[in-house]
């Protein structure tokens, strides 16, 4: 038995060897990764000219996210007008390759010549404003004469549909100056100045968050911690007001189906210690559920302010 074993996992080794093909080299320094640098410089430079001195006259280029059978690629005289675009439409351009990465030729030993590159590219639009700032990867077929003869592109398209949608004027939702969510931030507040803490917690889904400009991004407490936070608060400060700022809104989005409300607030305290008096800005938002309950409460506000001397 134990020699039978052992034979099987022979046989699986030399199996697993036998599969090995090797089908081609891959390289660091190769003139097709210049040809492709070149060809993205002049590209960044808005230089249309000299990107099509890089490609071969049966040039195409296609998305590789495309699941269109038919999708033929677009020519090289499609691509060099895209070069005029990008040059008369985005500010700021540049590519560099992404953090870490670097673009590899391999020489295969029936299709030639591919080079691969991982970089990212920044921006903006200058119609719409939208920011440019994401990876892309590239896969550059090239010919026997060292000129690209096909390009496949992958990148994430959300981008360039915002920049699309940005061209006009699009409605998201409806803002209320008056609603029952307003009317919930504004009793929870007034319940907290009044240290009425039990009604203050119940206008609240039991996994709500918490996020505030001093968590780290991403990070957020829940209502336990916001509990435990709240009762060291109030052992040194006094609430003696808590004042409405201007007027919430309360903004019904299409998207998405958000509900938040946005108020702005003055928190004027009383520190315990020494009685100095100190007023605290704070701009809030308040996420709600479709029962009117809030399930993430966003906290602008800076507390700094309390260690005034």
């Amino acid at each position: 038995m134990k020699k039978s074993i052992q034979m099987a996992m022979v046989l699986m080794v030399v199996f697993g060897y036998s599969q090995k093909k090797k089908n081609g080299t891959i390289f660091l320094e190769h003139p097709a990764i210049e040809v492709v640098n070149g060809m993205m410089t002049a590209f960044v430079a808005g230089d249309a000219e000299k990107v099509g001195s890089y490609l071969a006259d049966d040039f195409k280029a296609y998305n590789g996210f495309s699941t269109n059978k038919d999708d033929k690629g677009s020519t090289k005289e499609e691509f060099l007008e895209q070069v005029n675009f990008w040059k008369d439409n985005v500010a700021y351009l540049s590519s560099a390759p992404s953090e870490g990465a670097y673009p590899d030729a391999l020489e295969y030993k029936e299709s030639g010549v591919w080079v691969q590159t991982w970089d990212h590219i920044k921006g903006m639009h200058k119609k719409t404003g939208v920011k440019l700032d994401m990876p892309y990867h590239r896969l550059y077929k090239l010919n026997d004469d060292n000129k690209i003869k096909s390009m496949i592109n992958y990148f994430d398209n959300d981008v360039i549909w915002e920049v699309r949608r940005s061209f006009g004027d699009r409605q998201n939702g409806t803002i209320f100056n008056h609603h029952d969510n307003i009317n919930t931030v504004r009793k929870l507040m007034y319940a907290f100045e009044f240290k009425d803490l039990e009604t203050f917690y119940s206008f609240y889904a039991e996994d709500a968050r918490f996020y505030s400009l001093e968590l780290p991004d991403g990070e957020s407490l829940g209502l336990e911690e916001i509990k435990e936070r709240n009762k060291k608060l109030m052992e040194t400060y006094n609430f003696d007001s808590i004042d409405e700022t201007g007027y919430p809104d309360y903004l019904e989005y299409d998207m998405q189906d958000a509900k938040v409300v946005q108020s702005w607030w003055k928190f004027r305290l009383t520190r315990k210690s020494d009685g100095k008096k100190i007023i605290v800005p704070a701009l809030y938002l308040h996420d709600f559920d479709d029962e009117g309950k809030i399930t993430r409460s966003i906290a602008y506000v800076s507390t700094k302010i309390l260690d005034a001397k």
